[in-house]
C-alpha cells in the first residue's frame, strides 16, 4: 500500500464546504477518513490510518472521530448538497427524477444499535441489517442519494402501552398472542396502529418506512419548493396513503402495482396480470386485422445508452378495487 504524506489534493479542494461542521481536530480527521476511502485499499480504520505517515495519529483517535464525535449529520448532509449543487454537472435539474425505496446494510452478528432480522429480495433469505429509507436524485449526467432515514424496528411495548393510553381498545381474544405467537402479536398491534395512525400521538409511536418516505418528500419539497420534479417508487410504496401524500406536494409520480392488483373495469374486475394479457391479446388481433396497434415501440436515451420501450399509444384511466395494505 503506497503512503499518503498529505491529504488528496480532491479532498482539499471540497473540504471548506463541510469546515463549520467540525472542530479542528474532527476537520483532519474528517479529511483522513474521506481521503482514506478513497484511496486505500485497506478501509479499516487501522488501514486508513497508517496511510498518513508524515503525521501519524493515534488509531484510537479517528475511531473515537467516527462513533463519539459529535458533529451534526444533518450539517454534514447540507454541506454536501450545496457543494452537489455549485457543480452544474451534478446540480438538481428540471429534467431530473427522484425515487424512493429502501437498502438493507447486511452485518455479520447482532451487537449493533437498532439493528433487526429482515428479509434481503435480493438473495431470498432473512439476515441481520439496518435498512435505511433513501430519497435519491438521478439525470442523464449524475446520481446521487438526497437524504436518508434510518427505519428502527418497532417497540410493541411502546406501541401497546400507547395504544391503551390514546383509548384504543385491544381485542381482549388477542391478548393471549403475546406468550403463545409473538409474531402474530406483532401482526396484529402493527395492524392495529396502521389502521388508528391518522391520530398524531399514534403516529408518533412509530415512525414505518411510508412515514419516513414521506418525511424526506416534504423536506425536500420544503428546500426546493419550485422543483416539481417526478418521484418513482416501486409496489412496496404504492399505498392510497403514500399515493395521497405525493398529490397534495404536488409532485407527479409513477408507482408500481403487483400482478394481482385488482383493476374495475366496465366489463367488470379483473387482475392486472390478466388485464395485460388481454391487451396483448388485444394488440395482435388489431394488427393481424390489419387495424392500428395498441402499442408501439420507442425509444429513449439513458446515461449514454439507449433504451427501448413498448408504450401504450392512448391514455385510460382505470380505477383500482384497492392496493393492497402494506407491513410497516
Amino acid at each position: 500500500m503506497i503512503p499518503l504524506l498529505k491529504i488528496p489534493e480532491i479532498v482539499q479542494h471540497y473540504a471548506p464546504y463541510f469546515r463549520t461542521v467540525f472542530s479542528e481536530a474532527a476537520f483532519r480527521h474528517f479529511q483522513c477518513y474521506v481521503g482514506g476511502l478513497m484511496v486505500s485499499e485497506n478501509k479499516t480504520i487501522e488501514g486508513i490510518n497508517r496511510l498518513f505517515v508524515q503525521d501519524p495519529r493515534s488509531q484510537s483517535s479517528l475511531n473515537r472521530f467516527l462513533t463519539r464525535s459529535r458533529f451534526s449529520r444533518e450539517a454534514l448532509n447540507e454541506g454536501r448538497l450545496l457543494m452537489l449543487q455549485e457543480q452544474p454537472e451534478t446540480r438538481i435539474k428540471p429534467e431530473g427524477v427522484l425515487s424512493i425505496d429502501d437498502t438493507l446494510l447486511s452485518h455479520y452478528g447482532r451487537c449493533f444499535e437498532k439493528i433487526a432480522w429482515l428479509f434481503d429480495p435480493s438473495t431470498q433469505a432473512y439476515t441481520w441489517a439496518h435498512n435505511l429509507v433513501g430519497l435519491h436524485y438521478s439525470d442523464e449526467q449524475t446520481d446521487y442519494p438526497i437524504d436518508f432515514r434510518l427505519w428502527e424496528p418497532p417497540d410493541l411495548d411502546r406501541i401497546e402501552q400507547g395504544l391503551r393510553a390514546s383509548g384504543i381498545a385491544i381485542r381482549p381474544a388477542k391478548e393471549s398472542l403475546k406468550q403463545q405467537d409473538p409474531k402474530k402479536w406483532r401482526q396484529y398491534l402493527l395492524g392495529l396502529w396502521r389502521r388508528k395512525q391518522q391520530q398524531r400521538e399514534v403516529q408518533a409511536l412509530y415512525r414505518s418506512k411510508l412515514i419516513l418516505a414521506e418525511q424526506l418528500l416534504r423536506a425536500f419539497v420544503g428546500a426546493h419548493p419550485d422543483l416539481l420534479l417526478p418521484v418513482a417508487f416501486d409496489s412496496w410504496y404504492t399505498t392510497p396513503a403514500f399515493c395521497r401524500t405525493i398529490d397534495e406536494l404536488g409532485l407527479p409520480f409513477v408507482g408500481a402495482l403487483e400482478e394481482d392488483t385488482v383493476l374495475c373495469l366496465a366489463t367488470g374486475e379483473q387482475t392486472l396480470k390478466d388485464f395485460a394479457a388481454r391487451l396483448r391479446q388485444e394488440h395482435h388481433a388489431s394488427v393481424a386485422a390489419g387495424g392500428a396497434p395498441l402499442f408501439g415501440k420507442q425509444t429513449i436515451r439513458h446515461k449514454g445508452e439507449r433504451e427501448s420501450y413498448y408504450p401504450r399509444l392512448f391514455t385510460r384511466t382505470q380505477r383500482l378495487s384497492s392496493i393492497r395494505t402494506k407491513s410497516p
